[in-house]
């Protein structure tokens, strides 16, 4: 083949699916379905281009107008899953009938859709009940503290699995760092949310009381069952049933929060024993013992003879520091995860300000976790961290006794490569050649940082001195900065000069919400 005169079309066929793969399933067939060149219009219609369609992020009727009128009509029969805003779901849908239907992925789910389209009435009706095994649902209500999330589950989490009556695997997600209203069931009958063949399910529950609702029999065929805590420190002394599990082979269980619920986590877990899978993000106070790798094995790892697969971020909060009869070190710690064979794993020791049970002081955070690190969210990181790189993190909670200097946030930036949200808490000035002064010359002390991927930035319980860390640029660029947290109004004036500063200029230029707390 003469190099000059080289074509895309004169590639094979097999070779131009390979290609054909790396792009958008709508955009193979938007482009290429119909076109003027028969040996492309064939190949857009195989089969790997037409099972999985997502319209999603589509500002433009025109392709939807194009797909509901002349392409899906004439693929209907490939399509297996769908993905689309909800605002199209009905026009697609009913554009024609797919018989092959069973996966739905609907984007910007809301309370209303289940009022709308999960009733009998539903011109939605026949394909919802019969067809779809599947749904996953990412959620963009807001959770807000003062609504009741029982009503909620009432009227939307019960009204799904009562009305689809095929469902195996119910997937609801949040679209970001905003929660969704949490599943709960503390106050509603035995019989709310039940199913009787859902196997596989991901949600957000408001409490910890609700983990064991949701084992207490009433999805007695669930075999995977992911879930995220608001209030893990809520948890009744009522009588749950603790009978085993044993058809569970998938667990995971996280939150962002403290809790003294450990001994009940232990309780929940030991009734896992046919368990394959076990996924905890979980951070542990009110007792003065670090859990390591001797308590892990004891307490939970010894019960589950079948696990293959043990991923897990356990902080332990202990102190306050005065009170603890040993000092803690994050090579011994890691020493009795190694003693146990977990190999691939880390630690961290750090010292936290805390106030607990109205007394201020200091503790130690103390954290264990598997490698590579598979999770989004880490707090409490401190000035002394493991040199690995948290590839999944996109929050991140940093918090020190010592001050957070410039060549730390070089560190950051290298460790966290997609960071988006970072909360600051640390009072502590830093040193004097990282200190504040507002003045042009004394802008390039230090080398620059970026931080490609930050949108929101919250400095609330921090000096001032890390406002100017990241607002000015001849310290940090920050280029997709949306949202900024702060304290005080005079704060944010001072280091912004009123927002006069030629440095700060480029920083504070595309945030949309700037939010005094």
């Amino acid at each position: 083949m003469n190099r000059s005169n080289a074509h895309l079309l004169d590639l094979p066929d097999e070779i131009l699916l390979i290609i054909l793969k790396y792009l958008n399933n709508i955009d193979v067939l938007y482009f290429l379905f119909d076109i003027n060149n028969e040996r492309l219009n064939i190949l857009a219609q195989e089969y790997i281009f037409s099972n999985i369609l997502k319209f999603v992020s589509i500002d433009n009727n025109s392709i939807i107008d194009r797909f509901c009128i002349d392409i899906l009509p004439r693929i209907h029969h490939n399509v297996k899953c769908f993905a689309f805003d909800s605002v199209f779901m009905e026009r697609i849908l009913l554009a024609t009938d797919y018989p092959n239907l069973t996966v739905l992925t609907i984007f910007q789910f809301q309370q209303e859709i289940a009022a709308n389209y999960f009733t009998n009435e539903s011109s939605l009706r026949s394909i919802f009940q019969e067809q779809i095994t599947n749904l996953i649902l990412i959620n963009s209500d807001r959770y807000k503290m003062e609504s009741l999330p029982e009503i909620y589950t009432e009227n939307a989490y019960d009204r799904i699995l009562t009305f689809f009556k095929n469902l195996k695997k119910l997937s609801i997600m949040e679209p970001s760092f905003r929660s969704y209203p949490p599943l709960s069931l503390h106050y509603l009958p035995s019989t709310s949310f039940s199913s009787s063949i859902l196997t596989h399910l991901y949600i957000s529950v408001d409490t910890f009381d609700d983990c064991f609702y949701l084992l207490d029999g009433r999805l007695r065929k669930l075999t995977t069952l992911c879930i995220n805590v608001h209030h893990i420190d809520t948890f009744s002394k009522g009588i749950h049933n603790m009978d085993q599990l044993l058809n569970l082979k998938c667990f995971s269980l996280k939150s962002s929060y403290p809790s003294e619920q450990y001994d009940n986590m232990v309780l929940l877990l030991r009734r896992m024993s046919n368990l394959e899978k076990l996924t905890l993000h979980i951070s542990v106070e009110g007792r003065n013992k670090v859990i390591d790798g001797a308590f892990v094995q004891h307490d939970i790892l010894d019960y589950m003879p079948q696990l293959r697969s043990f991923t897990f971020y356990i902080c332990t909060y202990v102190g306050p520091i005065a009170a603890l009869p040993y000092k803690l070190s994050s090579e011994d710690i890691q020493l009795t995860l190694t003693n146990i064979g977990l190999q691939h794993v880390s630690s961290m020791v750090n010292y936290v300000t805390s106030s607990v049970n109205f007394v201020y002081g200091v503790r130690a955070t103390c954290s264990i976790f598997s490698l590579p690190f598979e999770f989004d969210y880490l707090q409490d990181l401190g000035n002394n961290f493991p040199n690995i790189v948290f590839s999944y993190v996109t929050y991140l909670l940093i918090q020190d006794i010592f001050p957070f200097e410039h060549e730390f946030f070089m560190r950051i930036t290298r460790s966290f490569p997609l960071l988006k949200h970072l909360c600051i808490r640390n009072q502590q000035a830093q040193k004097l050649d990282g200190r504040v002064t507002f003045s042009s010359d004394n802008c390039q002390l230090h080398s620059n940082i970026e931080y490609p991927h930050l949108t929101i930035l919250d400095v609330k319980f921090s000096h001032i001195d890390y406002a100017e860390q990241f607002l000015n640029e001849t310290k940090t660029f920050v280029p997709c900065l949306t949202e900024f947290v702060f304290s005080f109004d005079d704060d944010l004036k001072a280091v912004t000069k009123d927002f006069t500063r030629e440095e700060t200029r480029r920083n504070c230029a595309k945030p949309n919400n700037i939010s005094q707390v």
